[in-house]
């Protein structure tokens, strides 16, 4: 009798696909296991004082490669952290970051805690605890080690962090630039809540300004009336569908979330049912559409575009069998297994993969840091002069346009459009959307330039592999 199969760890899952690039690339072994292996992990185990006694609560911070530095990756809270998740997130940064062009090595952080189970003050005393073990060996300092919000963290968690450094280093002059993600009276940058949201709406665009990458999908024509199901409606998931169903025409007919899931294949309006999960904690009653007490059999649905926004694993081996997109865009970190990978491949179903479709977060992280050493707001110094020189001709097009004897003049709109210089949020969505479509464009060009290469997910490690073994061959490795 033959024993079932056993679904590969997270960790294991990030090496498999590891190693499917690496054998069709030229690097010595020894290169190739510097890469693949973690540099190092750190595991804390703190006390805090809670409700009348002592509380412990285990932590850790992995880094993977330190081929460029400062590393950088998110901390996340959750029951479900653990060493391989955590090494596993750090080894998907350092590829990430490589395949975007954003100058980190790879870590990840993590503390096996339900936030939900204490109050705000309480969780303030639990994280600023953990900031200071990792502050005190370096894993939290601008030049070494930037984390940045995760699952179960956030701005506040952000704020509390940065504070604790500067409590911990009064000197520091870029003290802000320990973390990202903060609020914008901390530091933080315009545009960074959305950020991970908005670069999975720029990574389909780009990919549908290529007829022939979307007919390799099954799908033809653009964005605009194609049908999605989306896998959790937390902060990736809930701007991803938000954007694409606003601003792109695309129409959300499904949304898994922990209790159950909610179907219309008329479309969901995104902000209600955003609202009505903030209210009652779940999707359960939601007026718009059909509640599935089985979310995944929403998952399960036939439906053009398919984007697990949760957590790792999610398409698996007992579910790859019943999965009908054709086209699956991995908004979440790992959230198809290298088993279903291989069973979604032989299929023909096309997959964007997570290092480069969730790369957004990581990329405005990077913008924040650099305007926090820089210590001055994106688009301060040139913003005025350059609305003083486009009213400059928009003046002169309506004087000339007046002296020909034309009967009107520009529209207002236009006008105001046109003139108005780019404050923050617009030059950092622009340089997301730049580094989005170059990111998307290396892939493309393995993709279709080698017959060996039969899908994006190899073709993107192949493209970071090489940038991190050129980085560490600089070194003299």
């Amino acid at each position: 009798m033959n024993a079932p199969h056993r679904e590969p760890t997270f960790r294991e899952s990030v090496d498999i696909m590891f190693n499917r690039a690496t054998a069709l690339m030229d690097l010595s072994p020894g290169l190739q296991n510097k890469i693949r292996v973690c540099n190092s992990t750190y595991t804390v185990r703190f006390g805090v004082r809670l409700r009348g006694s002592i509380q412990t609560f285990t932590g850790y911070r992995s880094v993977h490669s330190e081929h460029m530095e400062p590393v950088k990756g998110g901390i996340r809270f959750a029951t479900s952290v653990n060493q391989d998740e955590v090494e596993a997130l750090a080894a998907l940064m350092t590829y990430k970051c490589a395949l975007v062009e954003v100058p980190f090595g790879g870590s990840k952080g993590g503390l096996c805690i339900d936030p939900r189970e204490w109050e705000e003050h309480e969780m303030e005393l639990i994280t600023r605890r953990f900031a200071f073990e990792l502050c005190k060996r370096d894993l939290i300092n601008p030049s070494q080690n930037v984390p940045a919000p995760d699952m179960g963290t956030g701005e506040r968690e952000m704020a509390w962090i940065v504070d604790q450094y500067r409590r911990m280093n009064t000197t520091d002059i870029n003290a802000s630039a320990c973390v990202t993600g903060k609020p914008l009276n901390a530091g933080g940058i315009q545009g960074r809540v959305e950020a991970t949201g908005r670069g999975v709406q720029y990574s389909l665009q780009e990919f549908f300004r290529y007829p022939e990458d979307v007919k390799r999908a099954g799908l033809s024509g653009k964005l605009d009336g194609k049908t999605i199901v989306v896998q959790g409606l937390g902060n990736v998931g809930y701007h991803a569908a938000k954007f694409l169903s606003e601003e792109d025409g695309a129409k959300i007919v499904g949304v898994v979330e922990r209790d159950g899931a909610i179907f219309d294949p008329k479309g969901i309006p995104i902000e209600m049912l955003r609202s009505h999960i903030t209210e009652t904690g779940g999707v359960k009653g939601f007026s718009h559409g059909t509640w599935v007490e089985n979310g995944a059999e929403v998952l399960e649905q036939e439906c053009d575009i398919l984007i697990p926004a949760a957590m790792e694993g999610a398409i698996n081996i007992n579910n790859v069998d019943r999965i009908k997109a054709r086209f699956i865009v991995e908004a979440a970190n790992g959230p198809v297994t290298s088993s279903a990978d291989s069973a979604l491949r032989e299929r023909g179903v096309v997959i964007m993969p997570d290092l480069y479709v969730n790369a957004g977060g990581v990329t405005v992280s990077y913008f924040e840091w650099v305007k926090n050493l820089s210590h001055i707001r994106f688009g301060r110094m040139q913003r005025r002069q350059e609305e003083a020189q486009n009213a400059l001709l928009v003046d002169e097009i309506e004087r000339l346009m007046k002296a020909s004897g034309a009967t009107e003049g520009l529209s207002d709109k236009f006008k105001s459009d046109y003139v108005r210089g780019a404050g923050e949020l617009e030059l950092v969505r622009s340089g997301l959307d730049d580094t989005m479509r170059t990111a998307y464009q290396s892939m493309r060009d393995i993709w279709h330039g080698r017959p060996d290469v039969p899908d994006l997910r190899m073709a993107a490690y192949i493209v970071s592999i090489g940038r991190v073994a050129a980085g560490y061959k600089s070194k003299g490795l």
